[in-house]
């Protein structure tokens, strides 16, 4: 099986807990960052993290240092990379009853998707 197709089985068991950042993270691999531009997000967003006190707590979605890295990274462009990407992940998942709903929610609200995107990638820093 496909690692990815594996992971998106994954997600609509629940296995992953919440699939829509899984979601949000698979479709916004399309996006296209710079490098530099992405480290300097995350290095700004992980202040705000170890400010707000423990950096080993659990994030969301609406955690200012997730609002922080969402706005240093936003551009027209990627929200509609995102979108595109989210329009691609509906049709993988389409014989995945829980990650078809998540992905057609995430189509509708892409500035909740870029968000729940962006909380991937400070997450994926956090974890190493």
């Amino acid at each position: 099986m496909d690692p990815l197709d594996d992971l998106l089985a994954r997600a609509d068991n629940g296995e992953l807990g919440d699939p829509l950042p899984v979601l949000a993270y698979v479709a916004g691999a399309s996006v296209e960052i710079d490098e530099s531009e992405l480290n300097g997000a995350r290095r700004r967003a992980l202040l705000i993290v170890a400010a707000g006190g423990d950096p080993r707590r659990d994030l969301d979605v609406d955690d200012r240092a997730v609002k922080s890295i969402a706005a240093d990274l936003f551009t027209d462009a990627r929200r509609e990379e995102l979108a595109r990407g989210i329009d691609a992940l509906v049709l993988r998942v389409r014989d995945l009853p829980t990650a078809r709903e998540g992905a057609l929610f995430l189509a509708g609200d892409v500035d909740l998707a870029w968000r729940l995107y962006t909380l991937g990638l400070l997450a994926e820093e956090l974890a190493e």
